[in-house]
This record gives structure tokens, C-alpha cells and sequence, in this order.
């Protein structure tokens, strides 16, 4: 690679990782902060509202992804007035489709307070709450667009450092809020307003980069035509993952209570937050699959996807046994002990299955890379159907509990029975070679730090962050002492058993050749 694509490379990796660190840390702040200072009822209720309007994504309808795979093109290209024409279509489509968000909006306040269970002294505040948080999410629409063309012209960093600023400026001010005697809509209002002030920042940093001439004249039916096909295939994968990972505060809201979101969210959230760190990760895998696939390189998609797995399992499954082992002691130091009871099995029911995704993470991109995920989206799809199905009727027998396991057994179906066999399929590649190679090293190397946990446990409960942070320090240095050695040997990048002459290379170097032809 040029050394400007070096630097390039570095400003974007880094500054995504970064900004991903500081939002996890604010997010295991801010999160407990609010529960006791403003109660579970009124968390439960923000999470409500906020899973609520989060299915305004599917307004989205794809075309973010298309604006990035297009602007990339064009500016490659030079292609000033498809450039134009491009961001001016999406620009006028964003805002008509965030006028029928508004209108949306405005109707479905007066309904939140009929169709789930919220206690009558936050029944003004849910509608207030939905009013706001609706209305700055469709303002966000024709915003969004300015970040889509960031995307394309690799300007990850500068979203990165906006997005940074934002979330720390977030923190402070909902702090600072809290502590003055505001309560929920306050904080909601903090909370979406910095979106909205990141929009206004991406939009300037945008038409200082490029000559734009954003005129309804520019407003293409071709563009329109372009953006529409690309995208359909991408709208499914969203409305899939609405309904696999958006559902659950709905179902519990309207079932049992707002409150009770609450102790659904503490056990969910921790998953998350691992999730996050792999998907930081498998994002590049997507450019690199797409390269592979247009010159032919077989050998080179069978090398991404087994050393991005790998990657991918290196990551999650250390931090999977922390939290089976550790979770009751992580979740009574950061939010407290009462909510150990109802958390914590929450968390043991999703996090084996969504370990079991995340360490696959690179299919999906390699996949999407390939332009061959229509099957992907159908199964997703039937998942995200069946985990609402199963949710609404073991909601109802079992609880908070019987909501997880709505989402965590069609999850578990398809990362055991269709994903491996899928992608293995695609790239003829036998599944046995692929499982080993891919999960045998990080599964061997999770091994020690599950023994030194257990071991440290048994020494002591850690029942605050002092004594959490000795047992987690002590199981770390462990697997890191074993991640080391990988690397060193050179075992956590070769493989064995692949004699297919265009995977015999080790993975590592056909990894870095792959990805130097990008340019990136």
C-alpha cells in the first residue's frame, strides 16, 4: 500500500475503534446513572420509545448502502453530475420520507399510552417522550445522507471524531441535567438532539469537500431507478434484523410492563456491547470479499472467511466466558445486586447464541461481498418471524425469561444449521476443515481463562469494580499470554488441512495481499 493509504487506513481503523471504546464506556455510565436517578419505570419507558422509533430505520429502505457504494464510484470516477445528481435524488427521497416519519410521529403519540402497559403517572411523559424522539429521528432522515457520502469518499475518521464529540458531549450534558432536577424528556431531548448536531457537522464537512449543486433539477429518475435496485436486496437484511434484535421491549412493554424492560436491557445490553467490538471488525471484510469475487479469487474468499472468523471467535469467545462466568458479579457492580436474579439468566440465554453469530460475523460480509446474500435475507427474515411469534407466546407463559429464549432459539437455528453449511457451500469448501480452522485455536486458547476464572471465583465474589477488575485483569493476562503465542508461532493465521492450491498460502499474507489491493 502507498504510504498516504497507510496513513488513510490507520486515521479510520483507529478513530472507528476509538469511538467505539468511548461509546461502550459512556454507555456502561449512563445507562445505570439514569436507572437510579430517574427509576426503572421511566428507563424501561425510554427504551421502549426508543426501540419503538428505532424501526424508522426501515424508512431507510437501503439507500444509505446504495449512496456509499455510489459516491465511492463516482468520485473514483470523477463523475461530477452523477455525483450531483446521485446526492440530490437522495437528499429530496430522505425528506420526503422523513415528512411521513413526522406525520407518523405525530399520530402514534396519542396511541403509546393504549397499546403498552405504562404506569399512569408516566402516561403524559410517553407521549411527550414518542413527540420528540420520533420527530428528531425524521429530521435525522435528510441529515443521514451527508454521512453516507462520508462513508463513500472514506472519510471514516471524520464521522468517528463527530461521533465522539457527540456521545461525550451527550454524557456531560445528561449528567449535568439529572443533577439540576430535569427529568426523562430533558434527557431524551439531550439525548437526539446530538444526532441531529453531528448531521449539521457531517453536512458542513461535506460541502467544504466537495462542489455539490444540490437543486431539484439535479433530482434524477435514473438516480432514483439506480439507488431502488441496489438497495432491495439490502431493505430485507434491515427488516430481518428489526424483527430478530428490535422486538423485545415492544413485546415486553405490551405484555408485562415498562418497568420490566428494564431488567431485560441490563442482561441484553452486556451482549451488546461484545457484539459492537466484533462488528468493528468485520466491517472491512466486505471491500476485501467484493475484490476476491470480481477478479475470481476463490482461494482468496475462502481465506477471508476462515481467518475473519477466526478473528471474529478470538474476539467474542473470551469475552462469552466472561460473561457466563462473570455476569453476576459484572451486573451487581454496575447497576446492583437486585437486578441479578432476573439479569442474569436473561443474559445466559442470549449470549451462547448470539456468540455463536458473532463469531460468524465475516459470512454475512463475505456474502454480501460476493452480491450473493438474497438467501441470507430469506433466512433472516423467517428467523426475525419466528423470534417475534415465539416471543409473543413465551412472553406469556414464561415471562422476561420466555422473551430471550423467543429470540435466542430461531438465532441458534441459524448460525448452527444454516450459516456454516451455506457459506460452505458457496465457496466448496468441506465444513469440517472450515469449523476447525476457523474455532479449534480460539476455543483451545479460551481455555486457560476459563480455568483462571473459575479458580479466581472460587477464591471470591467480586461484588464491586475494584475486585471485578482483579479477577478480569488475571484472566486477561492469561489469554493474552496464549493470543501472544499464537501470533508469534504464526498458528493463529495458518492453515492446515485446506490443500486446494489456492489456499494452501498462510492466511495472514493472503489476508494482507487481498487487502492491499483494495487501496484502501
Amino acid at each position: 500500500m502507498k504510504k498516504l493509504d497507510k496513513i488513510a487506513l490507520f486515521k479510520n481503523v483507529g478513530s472507528s475503534w476509538f469511538a467505539l471504546g468511548v461509546n461502550i464506556l459512556v454507555g456502561i455510565f449512563i445507562s445505570p446513572y439514569i436507572i437510579h436517578h430517574l427509576g426503572d419505570d421511566a428507563f424501561g419507558l425510554w427504551f421502549l420509545v426508543f426501540s419503538i422509533t428505532g424501526y424508522y430505520g426501515l424508512f431507510d429502505l437501503g439507500i444509505r448502502s446504495s449512496i456509499v457504494r455510489y459516491v465511492a464510484t463516482y468520485s473514483a470516477t470523477q463523475n461530477q453530475e452523477e455525483l450531483n445528481r446521485l446526492i440530490s435524488t437522495a437528499l429530496f427521497t430522505y425528506s420526503g420520507i422523513g415528512a411521513l416519519a413526522i406525520l407518523f410521529t405525530v399520530a402514534g403519540s396519542f396511541f403509546v399510552d393504549s397499546i403498552f402497559h405504562i404506569s399512569p403517572q408516566f402516561l403524559h411523559t410517553a407521549r411527550w417522550l414518542f413527540l420528540i424522539v420520533g420527530s428528531a429521528v425524521s429530521l435525522g432522515f435528510p441529515l443521514g445522507v451527508f454521512g453516507g457520502v462520508l462513508e463513500g469518499l472514506q472519510r471514516f475518521y471524520l464521522l468517528n471524531f463527530t461521533s465522539i464529540g457527540a456521545t461525550v458531549l451527550r454524557a456531560v450534558s445528561i449528567v449535568i441535567a439529572v443533577r439540576h432536577g430535569y427529568g426523562l424528556l430533558v434527557v431524551a431531548l439531550i439525548t437526539v438532539s446530538m444526532p441531529l448536531i453531528s448531521g449539521l457537522v457531517n453536512a458542513t464537512a461535506v460541502l467544504s469537500l466537495l462542489p455539490l449543486r444540490l437543486q431539484l433539477n439535479n433530482v434524477s429518475r435514473e438516480s432514483l431507478r439506480r439507488i431502488a435496485t441496489y438497495s432491495s436486496s439490502t431493505f430485507i437484511i434491515i427488516v430481518a434484523a428489526r424483527l430478530r434484535f428490535k422486538t423485545d421491549a415492544m413485546v415486553i412493554g405490551k405484555f408485562i410492563s415498562a418497568a420490566a424492560i428494564t431488567y431485560f436491557v441490563i442482561g441484553s445490553r452486556l451482549v451488546d456491547y461484545g457484539g459492537e467490538v466484533v462488528s468493528g471488525l468485520a466491517q472491512v471484510f466486505v471491500p476485501m470479499s467484493s475484490k476476491s469475487d470480481a477478479t475470481g479469487d476463490l482461494g482468496g474468499l475462502r481465506r477471508i472467511l476462515v481467518a475473519g472468523n477466526r478473528a471474529c471467535a478470538l474476539i467474542i469467545f473470551p469475552i462469552a466466558a466472561i460473561l457466563i462466568i462473570l455476569g453476576k458479579s459484572i451486573i451487581e457492580a454496575w447497576v446492583g445486586a437486585r437486578y441479578v436474579p432476573i439479569s442474569y439468566p436473561v443474559l445466559l440465554v442470549l449470549v451462547i447464541p448470539s456468540t455463536l453469530m458473532l463469531a460468524q460475523s465475516a459470512s454475512g460480509r463475505v456474502l454480501f461481498g460476493m452480491a450473493k446474500h438474497k438467501s441470507l435475507a430469506i433466512v433472516t427474515l423467517m428467523e426475525g418471524s419466528a423470534n417475534l411469534f415465539l416471543s409473543i407466546f413465551l412472553v406469556r407463559h414464561f415471562g422476561i425469561l420466555g422473551d430471550a429464549a423467543g429470540t435466542a432459539i430461531p438465532l441458534a437455528c441459524t448460525t448452527m444449521l444454516f450459516l456454516p453449511r451455506h457459506l460452505c457451500r458457496v465457496l466448496k469448501l468441506r465444513i469440517g476443515i472450515y469449523l476447525r480452522e476457523a474455532f479449534l485455536l480460539p476455543l483451545m486458547l479460551c481455555v486457560p481463562l476459563v480455568a483462571v476464572l473459575l479458580l479466581m471465583r472460587h477464591w471470591f465474589i467480586a461484588h464491586n469494580y475494584i475486585q471485578l477488575a482483579i479477577q478480569l485483569v488475571a484472566g486477561s493476562l492469561v489469554y493474552g499470554v496464549g493470543l501472544l503465542w499464537a501470533i508469534w508461532t504464526r498458528k493463529a493465521w495458518q492453515v492446515e488441512g485446506i490443500h486446494d492450491p489456492d489456499t494452501a498460502n498462510q492466511l495472514a499474507v493472503g489476508l494482507i495481499e487481498t487487502y492491499q489491493q483494495e487501496e484502501i
